[in-house]
């Protein structure tokens, strides 16, 4: 007995701790140790006012709360990580790898199998030695079988299964991140269509009155018919792209709706105007090393090569022997009334090895195959990479000039306000044409437009470089950041505890 226990526990250290895997090397970021520097990247906007608390502060420590300061717009957020569908499916997917890798992992142990069974059979009696004809069996007992992973095939397996699983849970984490900014571009979009349209009322307005004032001066015969028609024009024009921006307004409203899963509520918050959204701007890039652990997407990427990596063992072990342990105890009888009397026990071992000599070619295919399969997972690893890198510099470019560029047209807009107001002047004494007021109202309409877009612009950036920079997982600054797999609605259904543990 004590033999038989020691080479059981040497054969259980060795099926738990064999492996053909590749030893896993996180491959080289294929990106510069720093972000761009100077031009476009040198004017970024320094902590001021009620950003200075958050100062230096890496995004991914900054709570969406935090960072989207509109009561309005924190409501629909709450209510998109409820009711968002496209979520509700990542949630789904993560449940469905989770059953998947433990079904894998299950083959890691014995399985055992209480089994009943009750035969009767005629046999012709020229056929049988004892002259009997009908003979019948009966049995109960155990069933049992085991795959010993010597060479780690189905640890392997399990690995792959587990990476996988871990990869949808980073994927999902990246959806709900994605989906935060969504609703807020989307919702800042709306507010802007709001200022043109009010934009786009006032010039209606304006071209209403120029209308009466040239029809005055044309019906007592001071003012031209060419006057009076490009007059009329203007003001067909502003009723024109009023429907336009209504049009787009209801719109961009449709859209917000979609994301937030459910038809806006009537008791939601006041909100704040676009040109009074106070969002983080002094938000610090840090190094391209340090998206590795804040970007949840070149997570996920990474977990795929884990698979791929796993994958490679398993291809490896299947060239190896492999060894099953099968056997069975009971009772056995030719009457059911005899199952449990003294002498019916039964029982078997099997053991079986099974040596591939010749498969036609399909290990070594399969090998080849996983071997190609993680080159793949390492492009598309460092394509990750490069993707995040890309788009923190192209929003840190942006963060550099917007601030400037709003300022320069927030000049160029008063400059054309007053620039209609002396034309209108010179019109109505006499001294200019009705062209140059005509010219005057398009090129502030066009001003204003321009001025609304850039702030939209310049918003939207901010909100994007929040999720870059991998922000937007935790609600208020300080606190723990969930797994990637746990919802961020509580009152959902929780998943089961999970295999393993997602990186935050």
């Amino acid at each position: 007995m004590p033999r038989l226990a020691s080479i059981t526990t040497a054969v259980a250290i060795l099926a738990a701790g064999c492996t053909l895997q590749p030893r896993y090397e996180r491959p080289a970021a294929p990106v510069a140790p720093a972000f761009p520097a100077g031009g476009a990247y040198g004017q970024q906007p320094a902590a001021s006012g009620a950003e200075s608390a958050t100062a230096a502060t890496p995004a991914a420590d900054i709570g969406w709360r935090d960072f989207f300061a509109d009561a309005r717009l924190q409501r629909l957020l709450e209510l998109a990580l409820k009711n968002n569908r496209d979520l509700r499916v990542s949630v789904l997917n993560i449940e469905a790898a989770r059953a998947q890798y433990q079904i894998t992992r299950a083959a890691l142990f014995p399985s055992v199998n209480a089994v009943a069974s009750g035969t009767r059979a005629r046999t012709p009696a020229n056929l049988t030695a004892s002259g009997r004809t009908i003979a019948a069996e009966y049995s109960v007992g155990l069933n049992a079988s085991w795959e010993i992973d010597f060479f780690g095939r189905i640890r392997s397996l399990s690995d792959q299964a587990l990476a996988q699983y871990l990869s949808l849970a980073e994927s999902r984490k990246a959806a709900e991140l994605a989906l935060l900014s969504s609703v807020a571009n989307q919702y800042l979009a709306m507010l802007a269509f709001d200022d043109a349209l009010a934009v786009t009322r006032a010039t209606l307005v304006t071209a209403e009155e120029s209308l009466r004032i040239t029809s005055l001066k044309f019906d007592v015969g001071t003012g031209s018919e060419l006057d009076l028609r490009q007059s009329e024009g203007v003001v067909e024009q502003a009723r024109a792209n009023l429907e336009t921006e209504a049009r787009l307004r209801a719109q961009a409203e449709n859209g917000l709706v979609l994301l937030v899963g459910e038809p806006l509520p009537e008791d939601l918050p006041p909100g704040l105007p676009l040109n009074s959204q106070a969002l983080l701007a002094d938000i610090p890039a840090g190094l391209p090393s340090d998206l590795l652990t804040r970007r949840p997407d070149i997570a996920a990427a990474e977990q795929l090569l884990l698979a791929a990596n796993a994958n490679i063992g398993a291809a490896r072990a299947a060239f190896f022997p492999r060894v099953t342990l099968t056997g069975n105890a009971g009772t056995l009888s030719p009457t059911l009334g005899g199952l449990f009397k003294p002498g019916s026990g039964a029982w078997s071992f099997a053991p079986q090895i099974t040596l591939p000599i010749f498969q036609g070619g399909q290990n070594v295919a399969a090998l080849d195959l996983a071997q190609v399969q993680k080159r793949i997972e390492i492009a598309s690893y460092e394509k990750a990479i490069q993707t995040a890198f890309r788009e923190v510099s192209d929003g840190l470019a942006a963060r550099g000039t917007f601030d400037n560029q709003i300022k320069s047209l927030e000049r160029f807009t008063g400059s054309q306000e007053r620039r209609l107001v002396l034309s209108d002047l010179r019109y109505r004494n006499g001294v200019d044409s009705y062209l140059s007021v005509l010219t005057a109202q398009n090129d502030l309409y066009s001003a204003q437009l321009l001025l609304i877009n850039a702030r939209l612009q310049r918003l939207t950036n901010l909100v994007d470089l929040y999720q870059f920079l991998g922000g937007g997982w935790i609600e208020r600054a300080g606190d723990t950041p969930r797994p990637a797999d746990a919802p961020a609605d509580y009152s959902m259904t929780t998943p089961a505890p999970a295999p393993g543990t997602a990186s935050p």
